[in-house]
């Protein structure tokens, strides 16, 4: 066994690691920020940051990315700085602290992608060193040469000052410095004692100073040890049955007395449970293609649970005895929907981890742009499915963009209107019956300026806030002259519109009022997989519908349907005392000749379109069933109204539609017809 082959395998973990620990990094560096705004100490955050950076460097020298841990050295140096002033972090240090955050990210994104670290610009590591300097000045006693550990040199040349200091402190402020090497191997892994659990383990019996890997002949037959560099109270067996015992050996690192040494102060509350500890409660880390994987296999079931219904209401149509068959049938539906809840929970994430990014957007638009602003998240215990996660990130991203660079007012100009200097941008979400989210962006800015924006796209004065929004959202329509590094380019609404209505089937729509802010509401299904569907029929063809897109269904009676006079062909059906604009269906599709009311349909699906109710006439509802949507992701059979396709059972592909958008598509005299002629011909659309 080589060891470059198992720092190989422990990258995976490695850059999973490192991502949560900066996610935890920027988050209490942001906290440090707001405090010292306030003039107010934050003991609490500054432990977390150090424990945050003190874990990915200790990482990173497990694995050899030197450049990281150069960068996290000083950085814990300063942070031990603030942790001795009680908590209180100077101004100046914050925007080194957060570039070097933004440069340990930067490489681990190279690592991910197979590429070296890059090297530390020597700028970034100069400002860290300043840093430290300017800490140490405060006042305090000097500190001692650090006195001589028991290491040999292979270990002792790898260890930074401040690591040797923190163990010859330790040392002599009664806790134990000791050396516990663990070589890892196949029968170990297998019983899952890893470097990983092995490290978990220890950190709850002491502070790690450092983790390093040694390559070269070990106890047991290996080839690889891993030594880890601890400050502790806990006995040698302990430490020893936390590495998973023999050929695990554990020594002290005798240190000769120094005189006077500065004592560190505990980085742990005496209360709280350290992080490490805390993250080791029963959490698995699973590769987002392994759910994947199993979705794809409980898709494949649940195509073949079709195809079995069709098969079992063959045999009864046909007179045979099927009723032991349909109580198996049904149990295994029921099987399959838990199973599909199971995996689906599985890859859930909550709606407050995807957007915790915004904070630091908003953070560099502030500095960029001169305004400010404070952000409000308001987002609950709402969960999505990742792959929905992924996608509506960047919409939201665009969203709280355009807020602050084109909403947002300066603060004179906000003193000149009677508005507070700081501008608020505010997310917020909530789940809905029906497998749907509802998200809002707004802001307390200037308003979208109507007349600007026609005048700027050539047309006429939108008449509502749903046709200014489908100006914003043209493609390359921008309202500054020029690009800047954050707008300017006519790309971000046209972005937003296409990631929202066409990849993930939802709901776009504005509010605006001119000085007092805008509103944008999102509507996105929680899962775009797996879903329940309406099954329905339309001049001979069978079309899906998601079952939480329609409010209601209703029977038509063709005498109570009306065409008023001059309304185009379009027909009116009563709901309740009111009128519902009626579209037939095969009418959109192009299956229909242009009679419009000649032949109503008998049963009507009520959609809400862009906040007023639709009636959509078809020929006959089959019934519900679970599908399995596959998006149509190539541009060439893309259609409007067309969210993708499906198979029953018969091995036939079945369009998946979204009827807000086909009516809207239809409205706008959309030059592509999806449904039957093209479907015959061979092809999908």
């Amino acid at each position: 066994m080589s060891a470059s082959v198992d720092l190989a395998d422990f990258l995976p973990a490695y850059l999973a690691e490192a991502e949560e620990l900066l996610g935890t990094g920027h988050r209490q560096l942001l906290a440090m920020e707001a405090s010292i705004r306030r003039g107010l100490a934050n003991p609490r955050a500054v432990r977390e940051l150090f424990r945050a950076v003190h874990t990915i460097k200790g990482l990173s020298a497990m694995v050899d990315v030197e450049p990281i841990v150069d960068i996290t050295h000083w950085m814990e140096t300063c942070l031990r700085h603030a942790d001795r002033a009680g908590g209180r972090l100077p101004e100046a240090s914050v925007e080194p602290l957060m570039e070097g955050l933004r440069e340990i990210e930067q490489r681990v994104r190279q690592l991910a992608a197979g590429k070296q670290a890059a090297p530390v610009p020597p700028g970034l590591l100069s400002r860290l060193e300043a840093l430290e300097a300017e800490g140490s000045s405060g006042g305090g006693a000097p500190r001692a040469a650090p006195a001589a550990l028991a290491l040999e040199e292979a270990v002792a040349t790898r260890l930074s000052a401040a690591e040797r200091e923190q163990l010859v402190t330790g040392a002599t402020g009664g806790r134990r410095a000791v050396r516990l090497d663990f070589i890892p191997g196949a029968d170990r892994a297998a019983h899952g004692v890893t470097i990983n659990s092995v490290r978990e383990r220890v950190a709850a019996l002491g502070d790690t100073v450092k983790v390093l890997p040694l390559s070269g002949p070990a106890a047991g037959g290996g080839a690889l040890t891993f030594v880890l560099l601890l400050l502790t109270e806990a006995p040698d067996a302990a430490l020893l049955e936390a590495a998973g015992g023999p050929p695990a050996s554990v020594r002290a690192l005798a240190a000769a007395p120094a005189s006077a040494p500065e004592p560190l102060p505990e980085l742990a509350a005496p209360d709280e449970e350290p992080e490490e500890a805390r993250r080791g409660g029963g959490s698995l880390r699973v590769e987002v293609s392994r759910l994947d994987e199993a979705l794809e296999r409980l898709a494949a079931l649940v195509v073949n649970r079709s195809r079995l219904a069709r098969a079992v209401a063959a045999l009864t149509a046909a007179g045979a005895p099927t009723r032991e068959l349909q109580a198996i049938l049904q149990e295994n539906a029921r099987q399959l929907r838990d199973m599909r809840a199971a995996i689906l929970r599985l890859r859930m994430v909550r709606v407050g981890d995807v957007l915790e990014r915004l904070p630091l957007l908003v953070r560099g638009l502030r500095r960029s742009t001169g305004k400010s602003v404070r952000l409000e998240l308001d987002v609950g215990d709402a969960e999505l499915d990742k792959a929905v996660a992924d996608r509506l990130l960047p919409a939201l991203v665009h969203l709280v963009r355009n807020a602050v660079d084109h909403a947002l007012e300066l603060p004179e100009a906000r003193r000149a209107a009677g508005k507070p200097d700081e501008g608020v941008v505010r997310v917020a979400s909530h789940g809905r019956a029906g497998g749907l989210l509802d998200l809002t962006v707004s802001d307390d800015g200037r308003g979208v300026d109507a007349q600007a924006v026609a005048a700027r796209a050539g047309v006429p004065v939108p008449a509502s806030p749903d046709a200014l929004l489908e100006v914003l959202c043209r493609p390359g329509f921008s309202t500054r002259d020029a690009a800047n590094a954050t707008s300017g380019r006519g790309m971000g609404m046209d972005i937003v519109h296409r990631i929202i209505v066409d990849q993930l089937g939802g709901e776009l729509g504005m509010e605006t009022r001119p000085g007092a802010g805008t509103t944008f509401r999102l509507r996105v299904p929680l899962t775009i997989t797996l879903l329940d569907a309406l099954v329905l029929e339309c001049a001979g063809l069978r079309y899906a519908v998601a079952v939480g897109s329609v409010e209601e269904l209703i029977e038509v009676d063709a005498a109570q349907v009306v065409r008023p006079a001059g309304a185009g062909g379009v027909c009116l059906v009563e709901r309740r005392g009111n009128t519902v604009p009626l579209l037939t269906l095969a009418r959109l599709l192009g299956r229909a000749g242009p009679g419009g009311c000649e032949a109503p349909a008998a049963k009507a699906l009520l959609v809400r379109q862009r906040g007023e109710l639709i009636a959509f006439g078809v020929d006959r509802l089959v019934g519900q069933q679970e599908i399995v949507l596959r998006p149509l992701e190539d541009p060439l059979v893309r259609v409007p109204g067309v969210v993708g396709a499906t198979d029953l059972g018969d091995g036939q592909p079945t369009l998946v539609l979204d009827l807000a958008a086909l009516g809207l598509a239809r409205a706008k005299g959309s030059p592509r017809r999806p449904g039957g002629p093209a479907r015959e011909e061979g092809r999908l659309i």
